[in-house]
């Protein structure tokens, strides 16, 4: 990491070589709870308004975090304006832009765009880095990106999804993309937990006036409150220390790849759970993102 105060909005990995087995790790898990998000997200929405299943997630996995140790390590004070910031981009906004949207377009429909979080992780790397991914890094942002759309494109036609929910989501991901970013330098510094934290904290003042607004529309079930323990714990906690982790290690446009595979979690919840069907174009794009995934991990060039 350079140690410059300069470098304040990105910055390259720790490595540029092939992912490790604890880069594959790291990957896997991000996949596997992010990718069963959407599913919790939807099953809160049967009984909660979307403001709530935002504050019951980011209150569960700002909790999670807190009772870990190493998370309560100082931050320097000159860096805590970009933790905040941190904290409305990656967490407050996308995480009430999501349930917004889901309201109108299927669960697996939002993971589907999801995948595209990549594609805006290199647009944002290659504007603040201003330099270009390497070549096979480029390809493989390609292949994946084909495999999200192919897909994406047939669901379309089945689900409900209009344009404010797709709008909403695409949003999301261009803050999840610029978040990735910024997370880097800082993941570098301090680690992943004592920046994640405070961001959560910082999100928290967004979040609570909304939620606790959004209450009285909302009613009480069972299965929609305990879909809010691993929504926010594992989504929440876990998986946004992984991924800080992850971009610090590989970087950012490399470590987004992980996203790659949230659609492939989501559509197989969805047919597991949800008895969905799967269309041959679907396993075609699962096949695309999974060679665009590989591409990308190499060695850069």
């Amino acid at each position: 990491m350079s140690e410059r105060r300069g470098m304040t909005l990105t910055a390259h990995g720790t490595s540029a070589g092939a992912f490790t087995p604890a880069d594959w790790t790291l990957l896997a898990g991000i996949a596997a709870i992010w990718g069963s998000s959407f599913l919790f997200m939807a099953i809160g929405l049967d009984a909660f308004r979307p403001g709530v299943v935002t504050l019951a997630r980011v209150v569960l996995g700002t909790i999670a975090l807190a009772l870990v140790p190493a998370a309560r390590r100082p931050v320097d004070r000159s860096d805590l304006p970009r933790v905040a910031a941190l904290g409305l981009i990656w967490i407050a906004i996308p995480l009430s832009l999501f349930p917004i949207a889901q309201q109108w377009i299927d669960s697996s429909v939002a993971g589907m765009i999801n995948g595209a979080v990549p594609i805006t992780t290199a647009i944002w790397a290659t504007a603040l880095l201003r330099r270009l991914p390497g070549r096979r890094q480029m390809l493989g942002i390609a292949i994946g990106f084909l495999g999200v759309v192919a897909i994406f494109l047939p669901e379309l036609g089945d689900s409900s999804a209009t344009a404010l929910g797709t709008g909403l989501v695409t949003l999301a991901i261009f803050c999840y993309g610029l978040a990735a970013n910024m997370a880097v330098p800082l993941q570098q510094r301090y680690g992943g937990l004592p920046v994640l934290l405070r961001a959560q904290m910082t999100a928290l003042v967004v979040v609570v006036p909304i939620g606790l607004f959004q209450l009285p529309g909302s009613v009480w079930a069972w299965d929609s409150a305990l879909a809010m323990v691993p929504l926010g714990v594992l989504g929440t906690g876990l998986a946004l220390y992984l991924m800080t982790t992850l971009v610090g290690r590989v970087g950012s446009t490399r470590g987004s790849v992980a996203i790659y595979f949230v659609p492939i979690v989501a559509i197989a919840l969805g047919v597991i759970v949800r008895d969905e069907k799967i269309h041959t174009l679907s396993l075609v794009g699962m096949a695309l993102i999974l060679v665009g995934a590989w591409v990308t991990s190499r060695r850069e060039q």
